[in-house]
């Protein structure tokens, strides 16, 4: 049955996913991680998708740095205490550690954007940095559509749980409720 849901939902869905983690990117890919686990989505796809939204938005923020202007930062920086020399001194350790600071940065869920953003700023060419991200972004997105697919399943199971004890819950009222009701009727009898 999930097979079929899966099939009816379609393609759309993965590319819905992918744009709502552009956006919004772990909650997303944790709901759509949660909704592989009850069938109607496939977790590769999830990932997949997950996987390409992230990487599409942040492209967006490195090329957002990489056609910024830094002389409008050097301009306006310093009413924040931003000094040329200041910029100057982190393209050249932004052009250093690009790679392991964008891993680092999407691995702690950190700074990836104004790392990202740093990196573009700097013209760090792709060929630096890339691969890392890739990598940060794999074990990443990863993680949270594994930790969102093993909780939906909790969920599912606990959902179970509830049902149990709501029926459980159901019979002791309904026997209370019996129990009361002869109780009563024995009291009036007593009183007449």
């Amino acid at each position: 049955m999930s097979l079929e849901i899966s099939q009816a939902v379609g393609l759309w869905a993965y590319l819905l996913l992918g744009l709502f983690v552009m956006f919004e990117g772990p909650l997303a890919t944790l709901a759509g991680a949660v909704a592989a686990s009850s069938g109607f989505l496939n977790p590769g796809w999830v990932f997949l998708a997950a996987a390409l939204g992230n990487l599409s938005a942040d492209l967006v923020w490195y090329f957002l740095g990489y056609f910024g202007k830094t002389a409008w930062l050097t301009r306006y920086g310093r009413w924040v205490g931003v000094k040329p020399e200041h910029i100057v001194r982190m393209e050249g350790e932004i052009n250093l550690h690009a790679p392991r600071l964008l891993l680092l940065a999407k691995l702690t869920m950190g700074f990836v954007v104004p790392t990202l953003i740093a990196t573009g700023m700097a013209r760090v060419p792709f060929r630096r940095w890339f691969y890392f991200l890739i990598t940060g972004e794999t074990i990443w997105t990863g993680t949270l559509v594994l930790l969102g697919f093993f909780f939906g399943h909790y969920v599912q199971k606990l959902e179970h749980g509830i049902e149990v004890a709501a029926v459980a819950g159901s019979f002791l009222f309904i026997a209370i409720i019996i129990l009361y009701g002869i109780r009563t009727s024995r009291q009036l009898k007593k009183k007449s």
